[in-house]
């Protein structure tokens, strides 16, 4: 199948055309046709399949056969749970909107407001949001949600996984009533169908590949080694295998800063991201994880959504995550676009009951081999951790109130917000 064949105009597939792609992925040719006709859509795609681009293209389309108004009101909103996540699907809908009349921006948290507002005052076809900084901006009257045509939820699991399950319905209540909804996520819990029913309109169910598996492209492993010497076992398989690339997981920010400096130390060049540092240092961190200057980044599972990583070759779990879902998401940053990857878990004994979750999540006895100098005690306790179990801890402490009141009435205010409930929530917000 060509994306000819799927209804886009002529400038989105020379856009398209221009960035390489020759065929459309399996999530591409379920969802767009659906998206074109109107249709509210529910998606579930493994990461890395390209879901962006099977919703961002048929968006633009919609958009630019529509009626165009004078000031540029805001027509799609595309909310993401975080900064990383925002900034990449703005890169894309700037690039396949090349050749359309079309004005896209994104805001985010963690920045100056100032420039942001420059860009929505200048009139807005497509926003890429996070709910944070858009709840703030619609509170000081500096945004309207009021002509609203479509809305998306992209990676709706983390959504809840970060609670912004309230933020989420304030921003549905102020937007109009008749609107186009889409929904993806590479897992759907529970209670994320439960939202969808209270959004999505009669939607069109596609899935690209089965909810919660793992891309064949992945070569998975499980090395067992005692807690204490994970640290000197990374450091092992960077150095000896000369790797160029590898994306590192830890559960924790304090864990990701600790094994960031210890692999420094070791003459590795590496850096950290995660939700308390600077929006700066983490923009500075991924251009030079990408660019090659860094070997090794370490990052918290709520700051690695939106790493999008071409070629990506090793993703080393240092701690399994106890989310079991949040390992597939793990995972997925390496073998996209049908490149090869390898997945590596670093399996300490009081991991096994995380371990057990993530096999039966994923339906497979995950290979193990130990090396040799790093096995386990065989005695060790298998007794969960403790602390720093994937979700942060929650802080109830309320946010000290802007210094900046300008402009807070506004006839579709959200009114009050509560107080943030997550600290890597409120640093990605």
């Amino acid at each position: 199948m060509s994306f000819n064949s799927l209804g886009l105009s002529d400038a989105l597939l020379k856009a398209i055309s221009k960035k390489g792609y020759t065929s459309p992925s399996p999530i591409q040719q379920k969802a767009i046709p659906p998206i074109l006709e109107g249709k509210d859509v529910l998606a579930s795609a493994q990461t890395g399949t390209g879901k962006t681009a099977a919703f961002t293209l048929p968006i633009l389309q919609l958009l630019s056969q529509g009626k165009h108004l004078s000031q540029r009101p805001v027509r799609a909103l595309i909310l993401t749970p975080t900064r990383e996540l925002a900034a990449q699907i703005f890169v894309n809908i700037k690039e396949y909107s090349t050749y359309l009349d079309l004005s896209s921006t994104v805001i985010f948290g963690g920045v100056n407001q100032k420039p942001q507002v420059a860009q929505l005052r200048q009139g807005i076809d497509v926003l890429v949001a996070t709910p944070g900084r858009l709840i703030d901006l619609q509170n000081q009257g500096l945004i309207s949600l009021a002509k609203v045509e479509i809305l998306v939820l992209d990676e709706a699991d983390r959504m809840l996984d970060m609670g912004f399950v309230r933020d989420i319905e304030r921003i549905i209540k102020v937007l109009p009533a008749k609107r186009q909804n889409l929904m993806f996520s590479a897992t759907f819990s529970k209670d994320i169908k439960k939202l969808a029913m209270g959004i999505l309109h009669h939607p069109v169910h596609v899935e690209a590949t089965p909810e919660n598996t793992t891309v064949d492209a992945i070569t998975q492993i499980i090395y067992p080694v005692a807690k204490e010497k994970k640290t000197e076992l990374i450091i092992k398989l960077i150095t000896e295998g000369n790797w160029k690339q590898i994306l590192v997981f830890t559960r924790t920010k304090q864990g990701a800063n600790k094994l960031t400096e210890s692999m420094i130390s070791a003459g590795i060049k590496a850096a950290a991201i995660h939700g308390n540092k600077g929006q700066g240092a983490r923009t500075k961190a991924l251009a030079g994880f990408k660019d090659g200057s860094l070997t090794a980044l370490v990052a918290t599972d709520i700051a690695a959504r939106g790493l999008d990583i071409p070629l990506l070759p090793h993703v080393v779990n240092f701690e399994l995550p106890n989310i079991p879902e949040d390992y597939v998401h793990r995972i997925g940053r390496t073998g996209r676009a049908g490149a090869n990857g390898e997945a590596i878990s670093l399996f300490s004994p009081d991991e096994t009951v995380f371990l057990r979750d993530i096999e039966k999540l994923v339906g497979l006895n995950l290979p193990k081999e130990n090396i040799k100098g790093f096995e386990p005690d065989p005695n060790a306790s298998k007794e969960p951790i403790k602390q720093g179990q994937g979700r942060q801890q929650r802080d109830s402490t309320p946010r000290k109130p802007k210094t900046d009141t300008t402009n807070r009435s506004s006839n579709n205010s959200f009114g009050p917000r509560r107080p943030s409930q997550n600290n890597d929530r409120r640093s990605n917000r």
